[in-house]
Protein backbone atom coordinates (compact mmCIF):
# COMPACT_ATOMS: atom_id res chain seq x y z
CA UNK A 1 0.00 0.00 0.00
CA UNK A 2 1.91 3.07 -1.38
CA UNK A 3 0.33 5.56 0.90
CA UNK A 4 1.49 3.77 3.97
CA UNK A 5 5.15 5.40 3.48
CA UNK A 6 3.22 8.41 5.05
CA UNK A 7 2.01 6.92 8.17
CA UNK A 8 4.81 7.49 10.63
CA UNK A 9 3.04 5.92 13.59
CA UNK A 10 3.41 2.66 11.65
CA UNK A 11 6.08 -0.04 11.06
CA UNK A 12 4.67 -2.39 8.35
CA UNK A 13 6.42 -5.46 7.28
CA UNK A 14 5.68 -7.65 4.07
CA UNK A 15 6.63 -11.33 3.83
CA UNK A 16 6.56 -13.32 0.64
CA UNK A 17 8.24 -17.17 0.62
CA UNK A 18 7.35 -20.10 0.16
CA UNK A 19 4.92 -20.92 3.62
CA UNK A 20 3.17 -17.42 3.19
CA UNK A 21 1.95 -14.36 2.28
CA UNK A 22 1.69 -11.60 4.67
CA UNK A 23 1.31 -8.20 5.59
CA UNK A 24 1.72 -7.13 9.46
CA UNK A 25 2.32 -3.86 11.27
CA UNK A 26 3.10 -2.46 14.58
CA UNK A 27 2.01 0.82 16.05
CA UNK A 28 5.46 3.10 17.20
CA UNK A 29 2.98 5.42 19.63
CA UNK A 30 1.03 3.02 22.24
CA UNK A 31 -1.64 5.87 22.08
CA UNK A 32 -2.86 5.13 18.86
CA UNK A 33 -5.39 2.24 18.03
CA UNK A 34 -6.31 1.61 14.10
CA UNK A 35 -7.57 -1.26 12.58
CA UNK A 36 -7.81 -2.27 9.13
CA UNK A 37 -11.15 -4.26 7.35
CA UNK A 38 -11.53 -5.85 4.35
CA UNK A 39 -14.95 -6.58 2.93
CA UNK A 40 -15.95 -9.30 1.03
CA UNK A 41 -16.29 -6.89 -2.11
CA UNK A 42 -12.67 -6.40 -1.63
CA UNK A 43 -12.88 -3.10 0.13
CA UNK A 44 -9.74 -2.65 2.07
CA UNK A 45 -10.66 0.19 4.85
CA UNK A 46 -8.29 1.56 7.69
CA UNK A 47 -9.52 2.86 10.69
CA UNK A 48 -8.37 5.42 13.77
CA UNK A 49 -9.52 4.94 17.19
CA UNK A 50 -10.86 8.98 18.19
CA UNK A 51 -10.59 8.33 22.21
CA UNK A 52 -12.24 11.82 22.20
CA UNK A 53 -15.35 10.93 20.33
CA UNK A 54 -15.03 7.72 21.37
CA UNK A 55 -15.52 6.32 17.89
CA UNK A 56 -13.66 4.98 14.78
CA UNK A 57 -12.73 7.50 11.95
CA UNK A 58 -12.46 6.23 8.54
CA UNK A 59 -9.07 8.04 7.44
CA UNK A 60 -8.29 5.91 4.15
CA UNK A 61 -9.94 3.06 2.05
CA UNK A 62 -9.27 1.31 -1.27
CA UNK A 63 -10.27 1.37 -4.36
CA UNK A 64 -10.36 4.68 -4.40
CA UNK A 65 -10.31 5.32 -8.33
CA UNK A 66 -12.15 3.82 -10.84
CA UNK A 67 -8.93 2.38 -11.85
CA UNK A 68 -8.43 0.05 -8.71
CA UNK A 69 -11.53 -2.10 -9.20
CA UNK A 70 -10.37 -5.36 -10.16
CA UNK A 71 -11.22 -6.39 -14.03
CA UNK A 72 -12.24 -2.57 -14.51
CA UNK A 73 -11.03 -2.88 -18.31
CA UNK A 74 -11.18 -6.13 -20.11
CA UNK A 75 -8.45 -8.76 -21.46
CA UNK A 76 -5.32 -6.77 -23.28
CA UNK A 77 -6.44 -3.51 -22.11
CA UNK A 78 -4.64 -0.88 -19.42
CA UNK A 79 -6.66 1.53 -17.30
CA UNK A 80 -5.77 4.81 -17.23
CA UNK A 81 -7.04 7.90 -14.93
CA UNK A 82 -6.40 10.56 -17.39
CA UNK A 83 -7.56 8.94 -20.90
CA UNK A 84 -11.33 8.90 -21.49
CA UNK A 85 -12.59 6.38 -21.60
CA UNK A 86 -10.13 5.20 -19.21
CA UNK A 87 -9.89 1.91 -20.77
CA UNK A 88 -7.57 1.79 -23.33
CA UNK A 89 -5.89 -1.14 -25.38
CA UNK A 90 -2.68 -2.17 -25.26
CA UNK A 91 -0.38 -1.63 -28.53
CA UNK A 92 -0.31 -4.00 -30.99
CA UNK A 93 -4.25 -4.48 -29.80
CA UNK A 94 -7.47 -3.10 -30.87
CA UNK A 95 -11.02 -2.73 -29.76
CA UNK A 96 -12.98 -5.81 -29.71
CA UNK A 97 -16.36 -4.38 -30.65
CA UNK A 98 -16.47 -0.64 -31.14
CA UNK A 99 -20.07 -0.53 -30.90
CA UNK A 100 -19.24 -1.67 -27.07
CA UNK A 101 -16.61 0.82 -26.97
CA UNK A 102 -18.56 3.83 -28.23
CA UNK A 103 -21.07 2.65 -24.46
CA UNK A 104 -17.78 2.92 -22.46
CA UNK A 105 -17.73 -0.84 -22.08
CA UNK A 106 -14.25 -1.32 -22.34
CA UNK A 107 -14.79 -4.34 -20.06
CA UNK A 108 -14.67 -6.35 -23.47
CA UNK A 109 -11.42 -5.89 -23.88
CA UNK A 110 -8.94 -5.95 -26.83
CA UNK A 111 -7.48 -8.60 -29.94
CA UNK A 112 -4.56 -8.68 -31.87
CA UNK A 113 -4.27 -6.54 -35.04
CA UNK A 114 -2.06 -9.27 -35.95
CA UNK A 115 -2.30 -12.93 -35.87
CA UNK A 116 0.36 -14.35 -33.15
CA UNK A 117 3.39 -15.70 -35.08
CA UNK A 118 6.06 -17.17 -32.75
CA UNK A 119 8.82 -16.73 -34.99
CA UNK A 120 9.40 -12.73 -35.11
CA UNK A 121 7.00 -11.14 -32.31
CA UNK A 122 8.55 -9.07 -30.01
CA UNK A 123 7.40 -7.12 -26.86
CA UNK A 124 6.49 -3.56 -26.55
CA UNK A 125 7.91 -2.61 -22.97
CA UNK A 126 5.31 -0.63 -20.62
CA UNK A 127 6.46 1.59 -18.14
CA UNK A 128 4.60 2.99 -15.03
CA UNK A 129 2.20 -0.49 -15.15
CA UNK A 130 0.19 -2.32 -12.14
CA UNK A 131 1.26 -5.74 -13.59
CA UNK A 132 -1.47 -8.40 -14.85
CA UNK A 133 -3.17 -10.64 -12.23
CA UNK A 134 -1.33 -13.55 -12.00
CA UNK A 135 -3.67 -16.30 -12.22
CA UNK A 136 -1.90 -17.58 -15.58
CA UNK A 137 1.20 -16.69 -14.65
CA UNK A 138 4.68 -18.69 -13.29
CA UNK A 139 7.18 -17.13 -10.64
CA UNK A 140 11.29 -18.12 -10.80
CA UNK A 141 13.08 -16.25 -8.04
CA UNK A 142 16.58 -17.75 -9.47
CA UNK A 143 16.92 -15.82 -13.27
CA UNK A 144 17.24 -12.43 -14.01
CA UNK A 145 15.32 -10.33 -16.54
CA UNK A 146 17.70 -11.33 -19.68
CA UNK A 147 16.92 -14.77 -19.26
CA UNK A 148 13.53 -14.68 -18.37
CA UNK A 149 13.03 -12.63 -21.69
CA UNK A 150 14.49 -15.46 -23.05
CA UNK A 151 12.43 -18.01 -21.75
CA UNK A 152 9.38 -16.17 -22.66
CA UNK A 153 10.36 -15.98 -26.14
CA UNK A 154 11.03 -19.75 -26.60
CA UNK A 155 7.08 -20.52 -25.36
CA UNK A 156 4.52 -19.55 -28.41
CA UNK A 157 2.32 -18.73 -25.38
CA UNK A 158 4.17 -16.40 -23.29
CA UNK A 159 2.11 -13.11 -23.81
CA UNK A 160 3.89 -10.93 -21.34
CA UNK A 161 7.27 -11.02 -18.92
CA UNK A 162 8.52 -8.92 -15.91
CA UNK A 163 11.20 -9.11 -13.05
CA UNK A 164 9.46 -10.80 -10.22
CA UNK A 165 10.43 -7.61 -8.13
CA UNK A 166 10.21 -4.79 -9.26
CA UNK A 167 11.87 -2.49 -7.08
CA UNK A 168 15.00 -4.20 -8.22
CA UNK A 169 15.52 -4.43 -12.32
CA UNK A 170 15.99 -7.41 -13.17
CA UNK A 171 14.95 -9.97 -10.21
CA UNK A 172 13.65 -12.82 -10.41
CA UNK A 173 11.03 -13.39 -13.32
CA UNK A 174 7.30 -13.74 -13.49
CA UNK A 175 6.10 -14.91 -17.23
CA UNK A 176 2.01 -14.61 -18.31
CA UNK A 177 1.20 -16.85 -21.12
CA UNK A 178 -2.83 -16.36 -22.08
CA UNK A 179 -4.98 -12.57 -21.51
CA UNK A 180 -3.41 -10.10 -20.00
CA UNK A 181 -6.02 -8.64 -17.14
CA UNK A 182 -6.27 -6.29 -14.86
CA UNK A 183 -3.82 -3.79 -15.85
CA UNK A 184 -3.82 -0.23 -15.04
CA UNK A 185 -1.07 2.89 -15.41
CA UNK A 186 0.40 4.64 -12.64
CA UNK A 187 -0.24 8.42 -12.48
CA UNK A 188 2.62 10.27 -13.23
CA UNK A 189 4.91 11.49 -10.51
Amino acid sequence: IPEMQEWVYMVSNFTENREEVAYTFQLTDPDIYVRFTMSSTGSFKRFRWNSTLKEWNNLWYAPNGQCNYYMMCGPYTYCNMDTSPVCNCIRGFKKRNLLEWERANGTIGCVRKTRLSCRGDGFFKLTRMKLPDTKGATVDRQIGLRECEERCRRDCNCTAFSSADIRKVGSGCVIWTGELLDISNYASG
